[in-house]
């Protein structure tokens, strides 16, 4: 298979072309670096969050827009399917770079963790990335600083002119677009964290719905989780059984029923000391090849309607 990188760096050549249409700004730092700004000081949108989750997931996944409910009220949702979860969703989409230079704080997802590799998901799905690009998206409430890239280009082994970073803030349409597309990665990264092997998973196609913005990046970050949580849907197709397939649900944490707004709080607002468990989709379809279809976890739409103030 081709470099998920470079398969990204084609997805970000589209961004620079229509940076207008898609109300994204490009720029480029003093040392060579691209921050593309999809939603931090930019407008972004809804075509923008697309464009950047296929960006994460390096091509490999098809995402679209479409509209259902919530609450019986019209909601735009997102969808995402790919046929190559374990390399789309594990080893790009996942949020897993602590990105902590000097004085910037963000969150990295996409393929430049393929370049790394030191996550755990890499040495259950084999797979190193060698690129000369390095495309790492960042979750942010500013944009990347000089010495941000400079550390990403040092970790990745690539020429900080060659790394470019897509940028959003969670509290934007763009991030609430990219957030809803994330509901089958959490189910794969379940799956992983449980001990089924990542490569057993053959498809995964999800839908979720776009939160409303929020007025800042934690009420937006409390939102986005809970339309995963209490509205994230997936299906799954596998090649072998799993006796903890109804662990891959949201249903299955004992913190399930209660906002993530409460939960954070409860936890002060560390993101890594709440269970691990209520990350995940409300409900997924696993289809066994040859074996069976189970379904598990339920949603819960009034606790999205008033997460949404709706």
């Amino acid at each position: 298979m081709e470099s998920l990188n470079r398969m990204a760096v084609e997805l970000v050549d589209e961004a620079i072309d229509f940076a207008d249409e898609l109300a994204v700004e490009i720029h480029e730092l003093d040392n060579g670096a691209t921050v593309l700004d999809f939603g931090v000081e930019a407008v972004g949108g809804v075509e923008a969050g697309l464009l950047l989750a296929e960006i994460q997931t390096g091509g490999l996944a098809t995402v679209q827009i479409g509209v259902d409910e919530v609450g019986d009220a019209p909601f735009t949702h997102v969808e995402l399917s790919t046929d190559h979860p374990a390399m789309a969703l594990l080893c790009a989409q996942k949020a897993g770079w602590e990105l902590s230079v000097d004085d910037f704080e963000g969150l990295g997802s996409g393929p430049a963790r393929a370049l790394v590799a030191e996550e755990e998901e890499f040495q259950r799905v084999g797979y190193r990335d060698a690129a000369d690009f390095a495309v790492l998206a960042v979750e942010s409430e500013e944009l990347p600083t000089e010495a941000a890239a400079e550390h990403v280009a040092d970790m990745t082994g690539v020429p900080v002119s060659s790394v470019f970073l897509p940028t959003f803030s969670t509290a934007s349409v763009t991030g609430s677009v990219n957030v809803a597309s994330r509901a089958a990665e959490l189910a794969a990264f379940r799956l992983s964290e449980l001990g089924y092997d990542p490569l057993d998973v053959l498809t995964a196609t999800c839908k979720a719905p776009v939160a409303p913005v929020a007025e800042d990046d934690e009420a937006a970050l409390a939102r986005t989780n809970d339309a995963l949580a209490y509205g994230g849907q997936v299906h799954l197709t596998v090649d072998a059984p799993f006796d903890r397939f109804d662990e891959i649900v949201s249903t299955a944490a004992d913190e399930y029923g209660r906002p993530f707004a409460d939960v954070f709080d409860e936890h002060e607002w560390d993101f890594y000391d709440v269970p691990v468990e209520l990350f995940a989709p409300a409900q997924a379809t696993v289809d066994v090849v040859g074996e069976g279809v189970e379904a598990y976890g339920r949603t819960d739409e009034a606790l999205l309607a008033e997460s949404f103030g709706l």
